[in-house]
Formats: C-alpha cells, structure tokens, sequence
C-alpha cells in the first residue's frame, strides 16, 4: 500500500486494472439487460397488432359495467367529438390489453435476468412472487369490472336531472374518457393487489417484520384511505370499493410476513449449529 502511495503511476495502474475485470461482467450484464428487453418489446409489439385488430372487441367488453350500471347495452350510449378521437382511443386499447397480455413474457424475462444473481434457495422464493403477482393483478382488475365500476356509474347516472319544469342534463360520456376512467381503475385496483407481494419480498430480505407492520396499521388505514381518494372517482362507494379489500390484504400480508419468520428460524438455527 505504501509503494502505491509513493508512487502515483502504480497507483493508476491497479485502478485501471480493477476497471478492466469489472468492465467486462458490466457489458454481460447490459447486453443480457438490452436482450430481454427485446424479447419483452417485441411480445409487446406482436400483442399490439393483433390486439388493434380486435379493439372494437376488447371496448365493448370494457363497456361491461356501463352495460350492468343502466341495464341494457342499448341504452348505452358514448360519443367522440373529434374525428380522430375513437382511432386513438382503439390503439390505447391495444396497446393496454398488449402488456396485460404479454406480462407472463416480461415477468419471465426479469425473472431470468436477475436469476442468475440468486443462491438456488433464493430462485424457489422467488418463484411464487412470480406467479402471485398477475393472480392479484388479475383479482384486483375482476373487482372493479364486476363491482366498483358498475356502481360508480350507477352514481354518475343518478346525477342526470330529467323531469317537466326543469332542465334535462344528461350524462352523454366520450369514448376516450370512459376509456380514461375504466383504465385508471384497473391499473389502480392491480397494482394495490400487489401490497401482499411487495410487504412479502420486503420481509424475505428482512426490511420489515410482522411487528412493524402491527404498529404501522394506524398509520396504513390512513395511507390507504388517501389512495383511495386519490385514485378513485368522489364517490363513497368506489373508495371504500378500494379501500376495504386493500386494508384486508394488508392484514394477510402480516399473517404472510410470519409464515416468512417461521420459516427462517430452523435456517437460523442450523446456520447457528453448523457454527
């Protein structure tokens, strides 16, 4: 250490020596990164036109609530005011119902990146992290399809004034926005079903313990009622729509977050005993 000191050009040397050994696993890694991009963007991209083909398809079927909410698909009614708006609209359906589609690819593809990365015992953990995340995306987005959206339209149509002696207002809802509206609330009620799964992994890596997330609970009924609020139309009904299942998964997730305990402590121990 005292020659490199004394000498600046050794110095020099052994850093650009430790550059070129840890050059070459960088550029492995970026192209390994840059190759599972691809295959995520072209599932993506492959989604995508076969998915605009049938986008008429995909949005009447996202009019499944408006249809429950008035009864009667023929009493559904949605208009564009711009030439260009339901074209626009078609390809934000295909391109959200692409990536919901070719998620299983993008998951497999981060899954074998980083996989190498892990001990053998860490890719078994790390499977059903995998296979649970598009399952609650899945249960979240059947929530609002089947329950939150149909009421939250029921509340907008109750809004409409009709009768002699008054105005008549009525909700006449563009094609994009009602597009907006649905979209919001599938992504926001998939990605809240993901608190599980992410208090989990924080577990495993042992951030958190089940007796933090026991204190945090007054803190997370007011963190998710704000979410709530946020991310959901100002309506009662599809807040606590929203609110309750998620207070609901953050209780499971402390009942997970202990079976992850447990299951630590006989490794601890034979880590202890094998010491």
């Amino acid at each position: 250490m005292s020659k490199l000191l004394e000498n600046p050009e050794a110095q020099q040397d052994a850093d650009d020596q430790e550059v070129a050994q840890s050059e070459a696993p960088l550029m492995e890694h970026l192209v390994e990164l840059r190759q599972r991009l691809i295959y995520s963007l072209v599932a993506v991209a492959v989604l995508f036109v076969a998915c605009f083909f049938f986008a008429s398809q995909i949005f009447n079927i996202l009019l499944g609530p408006f249809e429950r909410a008035v009864g009667n698909i023929e009493d559904v009614e949605l208009i564009y005011t711009a030439p260009q708006e339901f074209f626009f609209t078609q390809l934000k359906v295909a391109l959200f119902s692409a990536i919901f589609l070719a998620f299983p690819v993008i998951a497999i593809q981060i899954y074998r990146f980083i996989a190498p990365g892990l001990y053998k015992r860490e890719r078994r953990a790390f499977l059903p992290f995998i296979v649970a995340t598009p399952i609650l995306f899945i249960l979240g987005a059947s929530l609002v399809y089947f329950g939150v959206m149909p009421l939250a339209m029921k509340f907008f149509i109750s809004l409409e004034q009709t009768g002699s002696g008054q105005a008549s207002i009525q909700m006449v809802t563009r094609v994009s926005e009602y597009l907006s509206l649905t979209m919001t609330l599938l992504l926001a009620f998939g990605f809240c079903f993901q608190l599980p799964v992410i208090l989990v992994l924080l577990a495993t890596a042992e951030l958190i313990s089940s007796d933090n997330l026991k204190s945090w609970r007054k803190y997370a009924i007011v963190g998710i009622l704000t979410l709530a609020a946020f991310l959901t139309p100002p309506e009662p009904m599809t807040q606590l729509g929203l609110a309750v299942p998620v207070f609901l998964l953050y209780e499971l997730s402390i009942l997970a977050v202990r079976l992850v305990e447990r299951s630590r402590k006989p490794l601890e121990s034979e880590t202890d005993s094998s010491n």
